[in-house]
C-alpha cells in the first residue's frame, strides 16, 4: 500500500465503534471516513468527537461510495456474517468484532470469502493484547507447564444484565453470556493452551433471572428488556480435546456468587498458572515455587483495545502478523456452538 492514509469505514456506529474510532483517531495513517447505522444520533456523536466524514443509513451504499480500504464490523453478531463478507467483496480488510458470527457454519463462510478474496480477516480478541495473557503465553511456549491437562474458564458476573443493545435476543446475538463475555476468557485460555483442536463438549444453560422485570431484582444496571429476554444466565459446559486436555468454562450474566470473576486457571504436567492474579506455579530447586510478575505492561482496558486496533493497522498496511486471525475466531466459534448443541440436547455430548 502507498504512503496515503489508510482510508477506514465502520458498520455500526455503537459504543463499541466509538473504541474503535478512540484509537484509530490517534494514528497519522489512518483517516476516518465513513460509518453507517439506521441511529442517526449514535453517527452524529461520533462523526462530531472523531470527524468522521460521511454518514450512511445504509452498509451497502456506504461500501459503494467511499471507497474504504478497512472496515470495522461492530454490529449484532446476527450481522457479522452478511456485513463482513459484503465488505470483503468490496475490497476492504476487515476486523470484525467478537465473536466470529452468530454461528460456526456462518463464520465458515466469513473465512472462506477473507481467503478467496485474498483479503485479511481479524478478529476482536482484544484479551489477546492483554499482557497478563502474552505472560502466560509465552511461559507455555517455553514449556513451563508441560503438556497442558486441565484449564478452567470463569467468566462470571454476580449480576451484571445488559440494560443496552440486544444482549438478551438470541435471534440476534446467538446465546447470551457464553457467546457474549465467555468468548473472551474462553479464546484467551485457548490460544494460551496452544489451540488444541476441540473434539466434544457437553454444556447445560439455566435462565431464571434475566426473564423477569427488572424493577423486582437487584442488579447493577436496571431496565433490560425481560419481555424479549430468551438467553441464558448462566451456562456451564466441558470441552475435550484432541490431545486429552479438558476445559471446564462457566459463564454467567446473574448468578449467585460472592463477586464477579474474570479469570482462567491453568494446570499442566509441568506447572500451571492463573490470569488474575498473574501467577504461575512449579517445582523448582527442590520445592514448590509461586511466581509473580514484578510488573506487566499498562492493563487498562485502553491499553490492549489499543494495541488490538494498531495491530489490525499494522497487519493491513504493513503487513505485521496478527494475534487473531479469521481461523482463530472460527475455532472458538465451534466450540461455543458445540456447547449450545449439547445444552439443547440436556447436557448430552456432541462433537466440538
Amino acid at each position: 500500500m502507498s504512503e496515503r492514509k489508510l482510508r477506514y469505514g465502520f458498520i455500526g456506529a455503537g459504543g463499541i465503534a466509538g473504541e474503535h474510532m478512540t484509537h484509530l483517531s490517534a494514528r497519522k495513517d489512518v483517516e476516518l471516513v465513513a460509518m453507517a447505522d439506521p441511529d442517526e444520533r449514535a453517527m452524529a456523536k461520533h462523526a462530531a468527537k472523531f470527524g468522521v466524514q460521511r454518514s450512511f443509513a445504509d452498509w451497502r451504499e456506504m461500501l459503494a461510495q467511499a471507497e474504504l480500504d478497512a472496515v470495522s464490523v461492530c454490529t449484532p453478531n446476527r450481522l457479522h456474517a452478511e456485513c463482513t463478507i459484503g465488505a470483503l467483496d468490496a475490497g476492504c480488510d476487515v476486523l470484525c468484532e467478537k465473536p466470529l458470527a452468530a454461528n460456526a457454519k456462518e463464520g465458515e463462510r466469513m473465512v472462506e470469502a477473507a481467503e478467496r478474496l485474498g483479503r485479511k480477516l481479524v478478529i476482536g480478541f482484544q484479551y489477546r493484547y492483554n499482557p497478563r495473557t502474552q505472560f502466560l503465553k509465552q511461559a507455555a511456549d517455553d514449556g513451563q507447564f508441560g503438556r497442558v491437562l486441565f484449564t478452567r474458564v470463569q467468566a462470571l458476573r454476580r449480576r451484571g444484565i445488559p440494560n443496552w443493545g440486544v444482549f438478551g435476543r438470541k435471534d440476534l446475538q446467538g446465546g447470551g453470556p457464553l457467546i457474549d463475555i465467555g468468548v473472551h476468557v474462553l479464546e484467551m485460555a485457548h490460544y494460551t493452551m496452544g489451540s488444541p483442536q476441540p473434539v466434544a463438549a457437553t454444556a447445560n444453560i439455566f435462565t431464571y433471572i434475566g426473564d423477569k422485570p427488572s424493577d423486582q431484582i437487584s442488579s447493577r444496571w436496571m431496565g433490560w428488556d425481560h419481555a424479549t429476554y430468551d438467553v441464558e444466565d448462566l451456562a456451564v459446559g466441558q470441552i475435550r480435546f484432541e490431545d486429552g486436555a479438558v476445559m471446564h468454562v462457566e459463564a454467567s450474566f446473574a448468578a449467585h456468587i460472592e463477586k464477579d470473576y474474570w479469570s482462567f486457571q491453568l494446570m499442566g504436567e509441568r506447572g500451571g498458572a492463573t490470569w488474575d492474579p498473574p501467577r504461575i506455579f512449579r517445582d523448582e530447586a527442590g520445592h514448590m515455587v509461586d511466581k509473580s510478575p514484578a510488573w506487566l505492561a499498562d492493563e487498562r482496558f485502553g491499553g490492549m483495545f489499543k494495541r488490538k486496533m494498531d495491530n489490525f493497522i499494522d497487519h493491513v498496511r504493513y503487513d505485521a502478523p496478527t494475534l487473531a486471525p479469521g481461523r482463530d475466531g472460527l475455532a472458538v466459534q465451534r466450540m461455543i456452538d458445540a456447547l449450545y448443541a449439547s445444552a439443547e440436547r440436556g447436557g448430552e455430548q456432541v462433537e466440538a
